[in-house]
C-alpha cells in the first residue's frame, strides 16, 4: 500500500490510496506474486487503463515481486465520503 501512494489520479491530482480506490493488496503463499484490487472514480473513467498500468508497474517493481495482477472491481461502489482519507475529504470539501 505504501508504494502505491505514489500513484495519483490524473484528473483529481490526488493519490489513489488516500482516495480509497485501492480495495486490497494480496500476496500469494511465496510472497512473489501480488494481486491489487482497485476501483476507479467512475466506470467510464478515461484514465482507467493508465491507472491500472501504473499500479501494475509500481507493484511489479517492488523487490521480490515476480508478477503483479491488477483487478478492477466495482463492489462496493467507490464513495469518497466513506472511503477517502480525512485529508482528501478536506481537499474535496466532503464534510
Amino acid at each position: 500500500m505504501e508504494a502505491l501512494k505514489s500513484v495519483q489520479d490524473p484528473e483529481l491530482r490526488l493519490g489513489i490510496v488516500d482516495l480509497g480506490l485501492i480495495y486490497g493488496v494480496d500476496l500469494d503463499e511465496d510472497g512473489k506474486n501480488v494481486e491489487v484490487r482497485m476501483s476507479l472514480t467512475s466506470p467510464g473513467c478515461p484514465y482507467g487503463p493508465q491507472l491500472v498500468n501504473e499500479v501494475r508497474a509500481v507493484a511489479s517493481g517492488l523487490p521480490g515481486i515476480d508478477t503483479a495482477e491488477v483487478r478492477v472491481v466495482w463492489d462496493p461502489p467507490w464513495d469518497p465520503r466513506k472511503m477517502a482519507s480525512d485529508e482528501i475529504k478536506d481537499k474535496l470539501g466532503l464534510w
